[in-house]
């Protein structure tokens, strides 16, 4: 009988470039360095502090023991369409079929963002996307095999129309924006959304609107009530939504897309050779996530907001978050730190928050999270400040 070989795979020979050009996300590596900090002061993670309400924890597990644990259609549940339609009808005057409109639920809102740049991007093709990013944008490149263009939005993050059309280029295939921005908060204004809507028909570009904070923006930051979308002036538009950040659900994903029919039938094709559809239990759950009203919860996040940036008034620089729960925040030249310097100071003092270089070409900022308890926030930027006075 032979014996085993003991030679080891040189798995560095047959790892796709793909793959090797991807690196770990910069967050895991703080939560690595911090790993040894004893009950640390974390602002640094985009997971809301709040619980899963408990109309959808039960309407959940109804569906698990109605035994409707199976595959749904690709498409989502008819449940779940139905709720994300009505929704959409009231918000934006969107209808199921009107205009040539669909929608697809996905497994989150990155599932719907990796489908849709793998059906809009071949090779060379290319997408405009803030810079600050969210640090799933720039790896759109490897996976698609497209390039990734960063559009500048320093010092106010402001992905504006004047920004927008000095890089649009023959080969630009999509302009995407987030509002609520991650990792800055910044909620552009109808007027601002108009115009690059106005911009992309004019180039003949398609614009994707990723709006995974939509129900989290603030009173200030609201215009008529309602919530600055693209999709209020043209149906030409990809809408990107989810629900894990809005009601505390994020490792159900899920999400949703809706747009243009022919462009959300190929992320269709796609999805049924790859995520199939999204977790059946939380589709038949989600149906029911609008009935709840969690205006409460954004009130209250709009106080830690103000919190924030009352600590850093006259200290530093930071855009007035008018959503999601993040603020990024400038380190002041004085300190002479990086903002990575600044970060690894702050973990010595086992405060946990996200240098701007995993968001950005920058190091100048660090990202914090609001979403943590008043009282561990309070903590949190009393360190902070102090290690900006010195």
């Amino acid at each position: 009988m032979a014996q085993a070989s003991t030679a080891r795979l040189d798995v560095t020979k047959i790892l796709s470039n793909r793959a090797k050009s991807i690196d770990a996300s910069g967050i895991r590596k703080v939560f690595d360095l911090a790993a040894h900090l004893k009950d640390p002061i974390n602002l640094s993670i985009g997971q809301p502090d709040f619980p899963v309400p408990d109309a959808l924890k039960v309407a959940a597990i109804k569906a698990i023991e109605e035994n409707r644990n199976g595959y749904t259609q690709t498409q989502g549940c008819p449940e779940l369409l139905g709720a994300i339609w009505r929704r959409l009808g009231h918000e934006v005057g969107w209808a199921h079929g009107q205009d040539g409109l669909s929608a697809i639920v996905t497994s989150g809102t990155s599932g719907a963002l990796v489908l849709g740049m793998m059906c809009l991007l071949d090779e060379g093709d290319e997408a405009i996307v803030p810079d600050p990013y969210f640090v799933m944008y720039p790896q759109l490149a490897a996976l698609t095999g497209g390039k990734i263009v960063l559009c500048d939005t320093y010092p106010d993050f402001r992905m504006t129309a004047a920004r927008i059309e000095k890089l649009i280029t023959p080969r630009t295939k999509a302009v995407l924006v987030n509002s609520p921005g991650n990792p800055t908060g910044v909620v552009l204004s109808s007027r601002e959304m108009s115009d690059i809507v106005d911009l992309c028909a004019a180039k003949g570009v398609l614009l994707i609107s990723d709006e995974i904070y939509d129900e989290f923006t603030f009173s200030d930051s609201r215009e008529h009530g309602r919530f600055p979308t693209p999709a209020a002036f043209t149906k030409d538009c990809l809408l990107i939504r989810g629900f894990g950040k809005t009601y505390g659900c994020t490792g159900w994903r899920l999400g949703y897309v809706a747009g243009p029919h022919d462009i959300v039938q190929s992320i269709a094709k796609l999805q049924q050779y790859t995520y199939v559809c999204a977790p059946s239990m939380a589709q038949y759950a989600a149906a029911h996530a609008y009935e709840i009203d969690m205006q409460p919860w954004v009130d209250r996040f709009e106080r830690r907001r103000d919190t924030v940036l009352e600590a850093f008034a006259g200290l530093t620089e930071v855009a007035r978050p008018g959503g999601a729960f993040y603020a990024f925040v400038k380190v002041p030249e004085r300190t002479g730190l990086t903002a990575s310097q600044f970060v690894e100071k702050a973990i010595e003092r086992s405060v946990l928050v996200i240098p701007g270089k995993v968001f950005s070409t920058r190091d100048t900022h660090f990202r914090l999270s609001f979403a943590a308890k008043e009282e561990t926030l309070a903590k949190g930027l009393g360190v902070l400040t102090e290690i900006m006075r010195g």
